[in-house]
């Protein structure tokens, strides 16, 4: 793995905003961009640049591909860990997202009731 290639896919707002609402387990494409209020094009362009420095991993659900933090990558690069667990959180845009995927999980929703329009108001709101 190369350091320039990871240090570079952080330098980005929306990338470091995605590492923080998939901190606590891996999410469908169609959830980060719930969460992050962001269209799929954006989406892509950033979920593509992660996984390319291999920091993200994904992997199918059905018709779904989900992202997770690639754990070989956490450790041989252990800043990222700290960025991710500890610095992430103390922007006020990631605090916001937290806030908005604990909101998410707690109303038991997922990616047939996002594709069907099925989303509860307060999920929305930032």
């Amino acid at each position: 793995m190369d350091l320039i290639q990871v240090m570079k896919a952080l330098a980005d707002e929306t990338r470091i905003r995605i590492l923080n609402i998939l901190k606590d387990g891996g999410l469908c494409v169609c959830e980060i961009e719930l969460l992050l209020d962001i269209n799929q094009s954006n989406a892509s362009r950033h979920l593509n640049k992660l996984t390319s420095a291999r920091i993200l991993e994904y992997y199918k659900v059905a018709k779904y591909v989900c992202y997770k933090i690639n754990e070989d990558t956490v450790k041989e690069f252990p800043f990222l860990k700290e960025i991710i667990e500890e610095e992430a959180i103390k922007l006020k845009q990631c605090d916001i997202d937290y806030e908005r995927l604990k909101k998410y999980r707690s109303s038991n929703l997922g990616c047939e009731d996002i594709k069907e329009g099925k989303v509860c108001l307060d999920i929305n709101l930032k």
